[in-house]
């Protein structure tokens, strides 16, 4: 069984830079995509940005996009979300997710809580 643990959240300012970690421990029987979801408040959750297993390839939402870098460290098993030029459209609980490769793993974290207020 895999754990994921997110930190890093915080209260930032507009146009201020956060950057959130998610911790895996634990193994599963596949690779694991790792993805960033939020969800703001009155809102559904939605996708964020995803890194491949392999670490090779990358994903974004488009309202991201320029401003926000996913990143996997695999000797630790971390992934980073760096996120730049934050607005107050990006508050929100962010967590961070596993996805199988080969099966149908899904594992979410506890989520961390980002806001930007002037």
């Amino acid at each position: 069984q895999v754990h994921l643990v997110e930190s890093g959240g915080g209260l930032v300012q507009p146009g201020d830079s956060l950057r959130l970690s998610c911790a895996a421990s634990g193994r599963t029987s596949s690779n694991l995509d790792m993805g960033w979801y939020r969800q703001a408040p009155g809102r559904e959750r939605e996708f964020v940005a995803q890194v491949t297993w392999s670490g090779e390839s990358t994903y974004y939402a488009e309202s991201v996009k320029g401003r926000f870098t996913i990143s996997l460290e695999k000797d630790t098993n971390i992934v980073y979300l760096q996120m730049n030029n934050l607005t107050p459209e990006d508050t929100a609980i962010y967590y961070c997710n596993g996805e199988g490769v080969t099966d149908d793993t899904l594992i979410w974290g506890q989520g961390t809580q980002v806001t930007v207020s002037p």
